[in-house]
């Protein structure tokens, strides 16, 4: 294999860049980052040091962005990564204008303050995400480009594969996804997941910029590792660019606007997604922390600052912004305002030029409305063996075709998750065609529709961990309603993106397969046993089990009616459909549990399973009832839903009077005792799985009719009420 070239360096143009407001400007900025972190007593001064001058360059020269309207259509994105260095981002949104005062600065880091340790969406005007975790920025900004790239196709049809209904592809200018990452985003595995998709789909509206200084808490990066990462994401298809330490040691300002300039001209260079190496030092100029590992994490100390002020040539009061400093950056605001008039016009006068187009794309990313996606689940009968991934398989066809803005994919299991959109084509660079239609061996054989930007099924391969990220940035940019599949036990791989997606209470779906040891004889190593519980404590994530097909369609129907991640969890083998009312069930399903068979009168025991296992309850019931013992089976799809409604619904469900209780699930009893109660028994599974067929692997750990029945008059004598 013939290795990458080296990312060339970019040489700085005859004509400066920055002008003497510039580099006032930016001197300032160094001085408040520092200011901040000091009077917090924590923080991480040395990034924001170093990047000033990047980060100015950006926000006053190529990102499009109007800080009098945070949430502009038309605006590009930016992700800071290497969200430690928070404080950066927060004196360019004080500096341009985004409403963020010096009182803000001054209380960084504080209870209650708009500018807390990191970056967090919805707290502070001008933060696309929630970043902290490192690799996610990254990662979460290529499912950005990506949802910018569809709706590209829908205005300009590039990719649709209609030939002749292209439009001009300049009449409404393309949004970007610009990122500052750091060297322990990219030696997060993540980065190499989200690299290649970025890299295979061509993503050419991203542009990484990678603040290559060497130096990280321990020591200096060789420590760890001497990975040539420019080849790596030269040979994943990216446009690869290397700036140099200007003579000063600072950064060179040409030298990147250059590198940025070229990055932004996507066709120039392929169509590929660009990573800038920008090779700088931490904590620059300050006269003993630069380059220090020291100053990526504590306060640079007051000797310190007050030296490095010296050098800067700025006030050594904190917290000071000249007046001059302040007109020249907030000139952001009249540019925004011009480039919001203008791509706003551009818009408009779009619309009136492709009306067939522009009304398509109004109905593409119209919000859903509950009573529309009732209306169009599909039914199932009673009495016909339905497994819940195979109904999920079914909800999905039917909801696309109604709704334009569900798209998704799985991790190289959209036939064992049935998550494929059969009439969606693939999401592919633009051009490209369906490679899988050609497998007769593959349930994928059967995909329809144009492949192309406007593709609906996403081939994310096997990397659930940038699959679970990228999905966060789609939804982030609020066009669409994602989804992703894989089997639970590999949720494990999903848990800090769906913990950012909890974080930012994103809409977005997880299909969860294959969700117990009911699997079968691929063993202990795939078959989940504490997921559940896990999943479960984590807040603002709802985990829906459905006992069946008519729950399944249910729990689709809540979730994409919800604010906030989902993951639905669905059993791989056949399940009877219950003789229930569809409505009834939607509505049982979206308060969390539900009454669904009952004894005559007062029950002696209550019975709480969730999805395979409510059907095991339900047999229990026919023996118990033959004993003369009334059960009541209720379905608990989700805990967190139940616990949300009010205490008059609770007790109808689950009268407190009434002590003998069993919860019946295949899983650990993790988190269910506040619904057992001190009387209450578990048939649940307290070790891993086992590698026999379904019926023999359930039959071995316990999850039997006669267990439960057993349970139960163990749970009636612990309650004194036999």
């Amino acid at each position: 294999m013939t290795a990458p070239s080296p990312a060339p360096s970019v040489p700085s143009p005859a004509a400066p860049v920055f002008g003497e407001a510039d580099r006032r400007a930016v001197a300032v900025a160094r001085a408040l980052a520092m200011d901040a972190v000091e009077a917090a007593g924590s923080g991480h001064p040395g990034t924001a040091l170093a990047l000033a001058p990047v980060a100015h360059l950006l926000f006053q020269r190529h990102i499009r962005h109007d800080p009098a309207d945070a949430a502009w259509e038309g605006r590009d994105r930016f992700v800071l990564s290497c969200g430690h260095a928070s404080i950066l981002q927060y004196t360019q949104l004080h500096l341009t204008g985004y409403g963020l005062e010096l009182a803000d600065l001054r209380r960084f880091r504080q209870l209650g303050s708009l500018t807390p340790g990191h970056p967090e969406l919805g707290h502070t005007t001008g933060v696309e995400m929630t970043t902290g975790p490192l690799g996610q920025g990254v990662a979460t900004a290529v499912g950005m480009a990506m949802a910018l790239k569809r709706d590209e196709s829908r205005l300009t049809g590039t990719g649709a594969g209609a030939p002749g209904d292209e439009v001009a592809a300049d009449e409404v200018p393309d949004r970007r996804v610009w990122v500052l990452c750091s060297d322990g985003d990219l030696q997060e595995g993540i980065s190499y997941e989200a690299g290649a998709l970025a890299g295979r789909h061509r993503l050419d509206n991203l542009v990484v910029v990678w603040d290559d200084n060497s130096i990280q808490i321990e020591g200096t990066t060789d420590l760890a590792t001497r990975e040539d990462t420019a080849a790596r994401f030269a040979a994943q298809g990216w446009f690869v660019q290397r700036v140099e330490l200007g003579a000063d040691g600072d950064i060179d300002t040409d030298a990147l606007d250059a590198a940025l300039t070229a990055a932004s001209a996507g066709g120039a260079h392929g169509g590929r997604p660009s990573l800038i190496v920008l090779t700088s030092q931490i904590a620059w100029p300050a006269p003993h922390a630069t380059n220090t590992p020291a100053s990526h994490g504590a306060p640079l100390g007051a000797a310190e600052v007050a030296a490095t002020k010296a050098l800067l040539g700025v006030a050594q009061e904190p917290f000071t912004v000249p007046a001059d400093v302040l007109e020249h950056t907030r000139g952001a605001l009249a540019r925004g305002a011009a480039l919001h008039h203008a791509w706003d016009k551009a818009l408009e006068q779009w619309a009136l030029a492709h009306p067939e187009r522009a009304a398509a794309r109004a109905h593409a990313i119209r919000p859903l409305d509950p009573a529309d996606t009732a209306a169009a689940l599909p039914a199932f009968t009673p009495g016909t063996a339905i497994a819940p991934r195979d109904a999920s398989g079914t909800v999905i066809q039917a909801l696309a075709e109604r709704f334009p803005r569900l798209w998704g994919g799985s991790a190289d299991l959209g036939d064992s998750n049935r998550t494929t959109i059969k009439s969606g084509g693939s999401f592919l660079p633009a051009n490209e065609q369906d490679q899988e239609g050609t497998s007769g061996s593959s349930g994928l054989s059967g995909l329809s529709g144009l492949s192309g930007l406007s593709g609906r099924n996403i081939h994310w391969g096997v990397r659930e961990h940038a699959m679970a990220a990228a999905l966060n940035g789609i939804a982030l940019i609020g066009y669409d309603t994602p989804f992703a599949g894989t089997f639970l036990v590999f949720s494990d791989y999903e848990r800090p993106s769906l913990r950012l997606a909890s974080l930012m209470r994103l809409p977005v779906v997880h299909v969860w397969s294959h969700d117990s040891v009911a699997l079968g004889a691929d063993g202990p190593t795939h078959q989940p046993i504490e997921h559940l519980a896990s999943l479960r404590a984590m807040p603002g994530l709802s985990v829906v089990r459905p006992a069946d097909a008519t729950e399944t369609a249910a729990a689709w129907h809540a979730a994409l009616g919800r604010r906030g991640p989902v993951g639905l969890v669905l059993a791989r083998q056949g399940l009877p459909v219950l003789d229930t009312d569809p409505a009834a069930v939607r509505e049982g399903v979206a308060r969390g549990a539900y009454v669904v068979a009952d004894a005559p009168g007062t029950p002696d025991v209550l019975l709480l399973a969730s999805g395979s296992e409510v059907a095991l309850a339900l047999e229990a019931r026919e023996e118990l009832a033959g004993r003369n013992i009334g059960a009541r089976v209720v379905s608990v799809p989700c805990k967190d839903w139940f616990t949300e409604q009010d205490a008059a619904y609770r007790d109808a469900v689950l009268p407190p009077a009434v002590r003998a209780r069993v919860v019946v699930e295949a899983a650990t009893v993790f988190g269910w005792h506040d619904l057992i109660g001190d009387a209450g028994r578990a048939v649940t599974i307290e070790g891993f799985g086992i590698s026999a067929s379904a019926s023999d692997a359930m039959a071995a750990l316990g999850m039997t009719r006669e267990a439960v029945v057993t349970a139960a008059v163990e749970s009636l004598d612990a309650a004194g009420s036999r």
